[in-house]
């Protein structure tokens, strides 16, 4: 009976502090190639959810893709659930940037909120990945920067919750 407890408390904790497991010391550097691991290989974005009222793919514009599929880490979903109007340290948006046939990947293109990392630009830390994860571009590429800082009073994201 008690082993049977003891098992119980054990996953309960495991489903109750998994979402705990982005945070801290266990989220990725700022540098491109590391990031790019870790999105891909060590917590891969294909497992994370969509970002709310954005299941699947759908219509994009330029400089993105004609199609986007947009995922968000457990952080973000959390404070995108609550209505929160500023995504928390750690929060990671990953846009897959379709062609017109929805199924080429053109790139990849996520944003990562980083304290202290860039405060002229809400913190986010920006990466556009070729399909096979060259870094194209990474870091504060002033594309990413002049484009968002039109939605600066949402936290720089495009893309509402729904």
């Amino acid at each position: 009976m008690k082993l049977r407890l003891i098992t119980v408390i054990a996953l309960m904790s495991v489903f109750v502090f998994a979402p705990l497991l982005d945070a801290g010391e266990n989220m990725p550097p700022t540098d491109p190639e590391k990031f790019w691991t870790y999105i891909t290989e060590t917590n891969s974005y294909k497992g994370w959810g969509f970002w709310p009222g954005h299941v699947g793919i759908y219509p994009g514009k330029s400089p993105h893709g004609a199609y986007l599929k947009l995922y968000a880490n457990s952080i973000a979903l959390k404070a995108a659930r609550e209505g929160k109007s500023t995504m928390p340290e750690g929060a990671i948006l990953v846009k897959e940037n379709y062609g017109k046939d929805k199924k080429t990947l053109m790139a990849v293109t996520p944003m990562y909120r980083v304290k202290g990392y860039n405060p002229e630009a809400g913190d986010w830390f920006w990466a556009k990945y070729g399909p096979d994860g060259k870094v194209m571009a990474a870091g504060k590429p002033k594309g990413c920067v002049n484009c968002h800082k039109a939605v600066k009073s949402n936290d720089w994201i495009f893309t509402e919750a729904k």
